[in-house]
């Protein structure tokens, strides 16, 4: 069991056993701050409902502001801790994170969307590394990939949810994942998530 609660910027001093994964990409203090400062609903941490320990976190954001064509979510960092994987906590995060993308009720006129308004991208993104791009698009499923002097693969969704009065309309939801990490990709893809582009840097 666990709890899913916001991120704190006192966290970053509590969450090593969750970044120590080599598959992890970590920043500096300032970077996760100004992630609670600038996007506080988009970052989130999951302790155990009996300890304080921390066992997963996921910090995202939405960018370019609205009513930008290509506002979407983006997730930077999901990181979960070795003993709490295959429990679910990935998709329950991702799910957090359309949800907050997606249409919001009280701006967003669904009659006249056409299914088009809600996309997911995901990205797998890593430096000197190959890396994976997914995106999930509203309208359809594409498969990308992104580079930084290294191979990405981008996966592209169209299902975002609709309904959340907290929403940003944003059209998907994007992240970068390295090419070598299978097992990240597999699980993005068994979301719905497909590569939509590499890219190399």
């Amino acid at each position: 069991m666990s709890i899913i609660r916001p991120f704190d910027p006192t966290d970053i001093l509590r969450f090593n056993n969750v970044n120590s994964d080599a598959w992890t990409a970590t920043y500096h203090n300032g970077y996760y701050a100004s992630y609670t400062a600038q996007w506080p609903d988009f970052c989130v941490t999951v302790e155990g409902a009996f300890d304080d320990t921390i066992k997963a976190y996921m910090i995202a954001k939405h960018e370019p502001p609205a009513p930008d064509p290509q506002h979407h979510g983006h997730l930077t960092a999901l990181s979960i801790s070795p003993e709490y994987r295959s429990l679910g906590l990935a998709r329950v995060l991702m799910s957090l994170l359309e949800s907050l993308s997606g249409p919001n009720p009280r701006t967003h006129d669904h009659s006249d969307c056409g299914g088009h308004h809600g996309q997911h991208h995901s990205h797998d993104h890593s430096h000197n590394h190959d890396h994976s791009y997914s995106h999930h698009d509203r309208t359809h499923d594409h498969d990308h990939g992104h580079d930084h002097d290294h191979d990405h693969d981008h996966d592209h969704r169209s299902d975002i949810k609709e309904g959340n009065i907290d929403a940003v309309d944003a059209w998907f939801v994007d992240l970068f994942v390295r090419c070598n990490n299978t097992r990240a990709i597999e699980m993005y893809e068994k979301m719905g998530y497909s590569v939509y582009r590499r890219v190399v840097e």
